[in-house]
């Protein structure tokens, strides 16, 4: 197939997709929309047991010898 025939096909192909619309089904997407369970979706990322003061009481002591040992110059 020449560059032409190759451009023109890729033009219809681009053509019938941009323009292609399926029917949408309303009903179904007002039943998702409105979440007929009746219950909130658990939460994708589970909270840390520990709160976040004691991350930063375990980890302080890190930063100060971080800084320390860096030399400038």
């Amino acid at each position: 197939m020449g560059r032409g025939r190759q451009k023109a096909k890729a033009t219809k192909q681009a053509r019938d997709i941009k323009y292609y619309s399926p029917s949408t089904d309303y009903s179904a997407l007002q039943r998702e929309l409105a979440g007929s369970t009746g219950h909130a979706p658990a939460s994708r990322y589970p909270q840390p047991a520990e709160d976040d003061e004691s991350y930063v009481d375990r980890y302080a002591d890190d930063d100060d010898d971080d800084r320390g040992s860096r030399r400038l110059g």
